[in-house]
């Protein structure tokens, strides 16, 4: 499966990015309101799994705003604003 770049250049889906960048924000909240790993890992591949049943190439904004909505869906609030600023 391929995205979208904001270049507009294809490029493989690699899943580790989306890890990263949950990680990232994940990591810069306060202990009490960060996500388990096996909740970053769920999110990472549910977004996987939405990008694939698209049946075309998602934009890196398109996935953006399913990590976004599947984080704030976990109710890690402040793990998704964090992660919309990254």
């Amino acid at each position: 499966m391929k995205i979208i770049k904001r270049n507009g250049s294809e490029v493989v889906f690699d899943i580790t990015k989306i890890l990263a960048a949950i990680t990232k924000a994940n990591n810069v909240v306060d202990e009490n309101e960060r996500m388990t790993p096996m909740q970053i890992q769920r999110i990472a591949e549910s977004v996987e799994l939405s990008c694939q049943a698209l049946n075309r190439s998602p934009s890196v904004e398109e996935i953006q705003d399913m990590v976004e909505k599947q984080i704030m869906a976990h109710g890690a609030f402040e793990v998704a604003k964090r992660y919309i600023t990254y």
